[in-house]
């Protein structure tokens, strides 16, 4: 479809591929070129940027998720000419504390043994909101983590845990940015999208309620609407 609107790319977090922004990018095709990024091909983050500028058009929007949200940063590092705008979605710019780092390290482990589930329903309640148990959210969270599989997981994993400090990158983000979170998101909490909202300058927060790591399937609509304004703002 032809447009003059600037292109979207998208990017999903840890375990997840293109369903998780689906919602949305069905949504905003009409009105723009939208890319959603696979993010499990590559071990570092740096890597991952660099495939995500290889493919996307020469200058676009760009939303992420947790996971890529650090890729973000590293796109803005390497192109940041490129980016008009930045969404960031229940991710942090912070380096990971020592016991998460432990427990990075201990998964990654494991999965090199060959103990791979997806996401055990221990871990789904820190995933999403308690609403959303045993709902289709929770089926499809658990089907893309297969669907990214073992493989994809470790190198994921390892991306994670090498990860360029984000911190020092904020200061020099100069374009419309939304922050989003949910309010009651146990992995990267509202404390840390407060802290990248007091460091790039003219940013907009919104804390979503009722909503754990995974705005856009736990709130499809919301998330829409927030991503309309920001392309529009």
């Amino acid at each position: 479809m032809e447009t003059t609107s600037p292109a979207l790319v998208m990017l999903p977090g840890l375990l997840n591929d293109q369903r998780l922004w689906a919602y949305q990018a069905q949504a905003l095709a009409g009105e723009r070129e939208v890319q959603i990024a696979d993010l499990s091909r590559d071990d570092s983050i740096t890597a991952m940027a660099h495939r995500v500028l290889e493919n996307a058009p020469p200058r676009f929007a760009l939303a992420a998720l947790s996971m890529g949200g650090y890729v973000a940063f590293e796109v803005l590092r390497q192109a940041p000419e490129r980016v008009e705008r930045l969404a960031l979605f229940d991710t942090m710019a912070s380096l990971d504390s020592a016991e998460r780092a432990a427990t990075r390290r201990g998964l990654l482990e494991l999965a090199q043994r060959g103990r791979f589930i997806g996401v055990s329903p221990q871990l789904m309640p820190r995933l999403i909101h308690a609403r959303w148990l045993d709902s289709e959210v929770s089926r499809t969270v658990q089907q893309m983590a297969i669907a990214v599989g073992k493989e994809g997981f470790i190198r994921q994993q390892r991306a994670i845990i090498h990860r360029p400090d984000s911190l020092p990158t904020l200061a020099g983000i100069r374009v419309p940015t939304l922050i989003v979170v949910g309010a009651d998101d146990q992995l990267t909490p509202v404390a840390e999208a407060r802290l990248m909202h007091e460091r790039i300058a003219g940013s907009r927060l919104e804390v979503l309620p009722e909503c754990g790591h995974l705005p856009p399937l736990e709130a499809p609509e919301r998330s829409l609407a927030l991503l309309r304004e920001w392309l529009l703002a």
